[in-house]
Parts: structure tokens; sequence; C-alpha cells
């Protein structure tokens, strides 16, 4: 249902939540979140433009969000770089409907505004995994630990 694009936003996003102490530079930001660089600028551009991040140039530049994390949905994030799209007309540009869906598409735009709900409810500062015996994943990502086999 989200793009790739999405995705990657929203991984950057997290990780600065993550970070609120300082820059972090894009090229630590791609390596933790396992974004290719050179995408992860293209988002991060769309992030500063929605206002969801800052930027500073040069050797010690990097990134950092905009507003705390409290004050940043997820909606607005997935917005950012790959807007949702609600159902206004008739997609099958039936000019008799105009605006006034018929029953699939009304309830296709019915569960696109749940959705919409339920991400604007939640802010990157929900999103922020806490260190202890529930959580569910280590992100940022742990590094691989390379196994070895040893012959004999």
């Amino acid at each position: 249902m989200f793009s790739q694009t999405a995705e990657y936003a929203l991984r950057a996003a997290v990780y600065l939540a993550m970070h609120p102490e300082g820059l972090v530079g894009s090229e630590t930001l791609a390596k933790e979140t396992r974004v290719p660089h050179g995408y992860l600028s293209k988002v991060l551009n769309d992030l500063v433009s929605a206002g969801i991040a800052h930027s500073r140039r040069g050797p010690s530049g990097g990134f950092c969000l905009a507003r705390p994390a409290t004050q940043i949905t997820v909606l607005e994030v997935i917005n950012a770089v790959d807007p949702i799209r609600r159902i206004a007309t008739c997609p099958l540009g039936i000019p008799s409907h105009g605006t006034r869906l018929c029953r699939l598409h009304r309830r296709l735009d019915d569960a696109i505004a749940t959705v919409e709900t339920a991400l604007s409810a939640s802010t990157l500062a929900d999103m922020v995994e806490r260190p202890g015996p529930r959580s569910e994943c280590s992100f940022p990502l742990q590094p691989r630990i390379r196994r070895t086999s040893r012959s004999g």
C-alpha cells in the first residue's frame, strides 16, 4: 500500500527522532537505515521542503527534525514524499457519476480515510522503540555478525 519512498522517509524520520541531540550526517543516516545514499538525498530534500527536517551543509552539517517528534505525524512524513490519494471523482471517468462515487469506490475511499486517520494519530515519537524487555526489534539495525565456518 505504501511506496518504497514512503518507507525510506519513515525510516529516516524515525531515526532522526531517535537522535534529537544533534545533526545526523547523510552517510550515517543512509547506513543506519539501509537506504541507498542517492535515494535518501532526494527523500531528505522532500522532508526539508515539507518543514519536517532541517539541514545544514558542510563538514559539521547534517539533518535533524524541524519540530519535536511528538509534533510530527506519520501521515505528514508519508504525504511529504508520496501523498496518499483519496478518490474524489469516478475513477472510470463516467460523467454521470461526477463526484458521487459508486458503492465500490465509496468503500475504497472510506478505507483510505481510515488509514489517514490512523496515520495522523501516530507521531514519530510513538514510533521510537523504547529499550526494554518488550522491545520488538532493534532499530537502527544492529550490525550483522558474520559467522565463519572452521574446517579442521
